[in-house]
């Protein structure tokens, strides 16, 4: 039987540790029998959650014993992780054991020194920080999990359960995967990555900028043919000034700017009106459907259909 251990430590996310407790407890295989023994391990007997203490049933001992390790994600008033924690991981890594993160977990794989060289995901919002902390770090902040081999990491919240059924599936098979997904009311295998759930939100720029006038004329004429010798007259600046002023403010490029903010429009029709995509293309300022289609999966990562029935509102 394979022995997974779930690593508790204090201000442990509820919804993270829950996930692989649930999930690998309850896979079966097609005679009924359980592939998985979960056990909950801790540095301290007693491990303090947010709204709970828990008590833990082993030690950091059953980490040595374990095949497969969970680290979940902690909020931040977390402490950093002891040494006793990052040397009892680090001697797991060694040994070979799989070792893997749900969400802010990846920071402690990272202050283990395990991502150091890999590509690593948590959960989007908290992509950046996780990049600054460990420049080692190939940060993917568009993805639902990533699959080192020894070392797997996923996104935020329900990302933990896509990498569960990943592993299921790597370790068992599709058939045995997909009867855990069902248990789950959870889809085998989600399309699209963690691109479906962030805000497109624009770089923000300073306020009294000289873009500010621009910007504001831009969501007002998505719909327009809208050129960088507009933008740059009514800027005021030449075109090269201002395409270097325009990505100095704001990380960007005046026509990615734009796309985005035909992108984020779409993505509000989508979301609050019956309207086709057809139409949603035109009222969001792309030349076509096929061209609005292709901008949009790039951005978002999913189709304009996918999107809506994700996000779409109950309003009609």
């Amino acid at each position: 039987m394979h022995t997974v251990a779930v690593l508790a430590l204090d201000h442990v996310v509820a919804a993270d540790m829950a996930t692989p407790i649930e999930v690998f407890g309850r896979a079966r295989l097609a005679d009924g029998r359980r592939p998985y023994r979960v056990q909950v391990c801790a540095a301290t007997p007693q491990v303090a959650g947010e709204t709970f203490t828990i008590v833990a049933p082993h030690g950091l001992e059953a980490l040595r014993e374990a095949d497969t390790i969970v680290v979940p994600g902690c909020s931040e008033k977390a402490s950093p992780p002891g040494e006793e924690v990052l040397d009892a991981l680090r001697t797991a890594a060694a040994a070979g054991t799989r070792i893997a993160s749900i969400c802010a977990g990846a920071f402690i794989l990272g202050a283990a020194g395990l991502l150091d060289g890999l590509s690593a995901t948590t959960h989007w919002a908290a992509a950046h920080r996780l990049a600054e902390t460990f420049p080692r770090v190939d940060v993917q902040p568009d993805v639902l999990y990533v699959d080192n081999g020894q070392i797997l990491t996923s996104a935020g919240a329900a990302a933990g359960l896509d990498l569960c059924l990943y592993i299921i599936r790597r370790d068992l098979g599709s058939a045995v995967a997909a009867d855990s997904a069902r248990l789950s009311v959870m889809p085998l295998e989600r399309e699209g990555g963690q691109a479906q759930f962030i805000v497109h939100a624009q770089p923000p720029v300073s306020q009294g900028s000289l873009l500010e006038p621009v910007l504001s004329w831009i969501e007002d004429n998505l719909v327009q043919e809208v050129t960088l010798a507009e933008m740059a007259v009514r800027s005021g600046l030449s075109e090269r000034t201002f395409s270097r002023r325009f990505r100095e403010q704001t990380g960007t490029t005046p026509l990615q700017w734009l796309l985005r903010a035909r992108v984020r429009r779409a993505q509000f029709l989508l979301e609050t009106t019956d309207h086709g995509v057809e139409r949603i293309a035109t009222q969001a300022g792309f030349g076509s459907p096929t061209a609005f289609r292709e901008r949009f999966k790039r951005v978002v990562g999913v189709t304009p259909r996918s999107y809506r029935s994700s996000f779409r509102t109950n309003a009609f």
